[in-house]
């Protein structure tokens, strides 16, 4: 069995970061909105960060709970999101920013309603 408040806690880190990439993207409506403008530019150092930040947590979540967890949701492609983390921590330099677009633009809204839907179970349970 998993603390379930440290993963609550984790999983609400999680959700609340990537309500921040959201709006981050919110205003970007192509790829060049990312790389034709200083403020792009860090718009998208920021979502990258919080991409990071989203990966590694869960890659814990997973440890805490001998990877049990994430696979009831199946909706969710974990291991292309923890692997993520690392192709930006690794090849931070060869980042292809249509792929961080499409991440924001198809991906994300998904990844925070599987996040709030485990949130919501995990509290049931309690």
């Amino acid at each position: 069995m998993y603390d379930k408040e440290v993963v609550l806690d984790i999983l609400t880190q999680i959700l609340d970061a990537i309500q921040r990439i959201i709006r981050r993207s919110d205003a970007i409506t192509r790829v060049e909105d990312f790389t034709n403008s200083p403020e792009g530019q860090e718009k998208l150092d920021g979502i990258c960060m919080l991409i990071i930040a989203i990966g590694e947590s869960l890659k814990n979540i997973d440890k805490m709970t001998n990877n049990e967890l994430l696979p009831k949701y199946p909706a969710i492609d974990w291991k292309g999101v923890k692997g993520m983390r690392d192709i930006i921590t690794h090849h931070y330099f060869d980042i292809d920013e249509e792929e961080i677009f499409w991440i924001c633009k198809h991906q994300i809204r998904p990844l925070s309603d599987t996040i709030s839907k485990i949130i919501e179970d995990i509290k049931e349970k309690n």
